[in-house]
């Protein structure tokens, strides 16, 4: 046996947290046993504060403190457009861009068969109620171009078009600074269909 069985327990605790592999696993096991019990106490206790105090915004499902989350309650953005997000870390890439002053709303996730997740398991009831109680002009749908991102925005498109209200997806392509040569077909035919006039 190479460690201890609490320290196995450390690196395979580490080891289940995406993007971590078992060196990494066993790097941060190792940080952890050479942190002052102040240190260390510090961070449990920001894992329990964080857990205890971050929930769902009931309006646009991203994750928040406070109830509506900071961006809803604000009465400067744009409330006639709705961006649909997959994930809550997806809303913080399009702020950071700060091009973007409508609402949101994070599906956490993408419709997937192979693993198990059906629509039900989505927040798409919660975004059909705020299209129908709401005045947007616009829903963009920013769902990942992987396969279950385009399904999820089709289907979701399909629910949306009975409420008159415009369904756009972003466009997707050729990164700035990127070469031609190097792009994939699929990237390549993307930037084509999301072409526009300058």
């Amino acid at each position: 046996m190479l460690y201890t069985a609490s320290f196995s327990k450390l690196i395979d605790i580490f080891s289940k947290m995406p993007g971590v592999g078992s060196k990494s696993a066993v790097r941060m096991a190792y940080h952890i046993l050479s942190l002052s019990a102040e240190e260390t106490d510090e961070i449990i206790n920001a894992i329990k504060d964080a857990k205890q105090k971050i929930h769902y915004c009931s309006v646009c499902q991203n994750i928040t403190e406070t109830d509506p989350c900071e961006i809803c309650s604000n009465d400067k953005r744009d409330s006639s457009i709705l961006c649909v997000m997959e994930k809550p870390k997806d809303v913080i890439a399009l702020e950071k861009t700060r091009e973007y002053f409508g609402m949101y709303h994070v599906l956490h996730g993408s419709i997937s068969p192979m693993d198990g997740i059906g629509p039900e398991d989505l927040k798409i009831k919660e975004l059909l109620s705020r299209i129908a109680e709401g005045d947007f002009k616009e829903v963009i749908m920013a769902n990942s171009p992987s396969i279950e991102g385009e399904a999820t925005a089709m289907y979701i498109s399909k629910l949306i078009k009975p409420f008159g209200v415009k369904v756009s997806r972003i466009a997707y392509g050729v990164p700035v600074g990127g070469d031609l040569e190097y792009a994939d077909q699929v990237t390549l035919a993307k930037a084509i269909e999301g072409r526009r006039e300058i």
